[in-house]
């Protein structure tokens, strides 16, 4: 049995910093990627970074780049989102997910294990 366990979510103002967390427990051993998602009310659940567990090479979606950074620390089954430059359009509920496939995706179906989500709401 897998456990992923978000946290760090809040409200903050238009352009400030969140950084998330997502602690893995259990059958930890397999992963081959961990990602993050969102969804706001109302909108499909939405693709935002991955990482590769191995090498650590991260992924991410075009609307969060250069402003969101994703890292792992293997040691503690954790994985980050440091969320900067925020804006009102980033407001949702965040998701950690692993997945044991090497295949690239950013399919939420590839991934086999989900956290229960953060809340992150940005005022304008």
């Amino acid at each position: 049995q897998v456990q992923l366990v978000e946290s760090g979510g809040g409200l903050v103002q238009a352009g400030g910093s969140l950084r998330l967390s997502c602690v893995g427990s259990g059958r930890t051993f397999g992963w081959a990627r961990m990602g993050w998602f969102r969804q706001a009310p109302g909108k499909e659940r939405e693709y935002v970074a991955r990482i590769t567990w191995s090498s650590g090479t991260t992924y991410y979606a075009d609307s969060v780049k250069g402003r969101f950074t994703i890292s792992r620390d293997n040691a503690k089954n954790t994985v980050y989102l440091q969320m900067n430059s925020l804006k009102p359009e980033d407001t949702a509920v965040y998701y950690c997910a692993a997945s044991t496939s090497t295949l690239p995706s950013t399919r939420p179906a590839a991934y086999d294990y989900w956290g229960q989500g953060t809340q992150v709401t940005v005022s304008a």
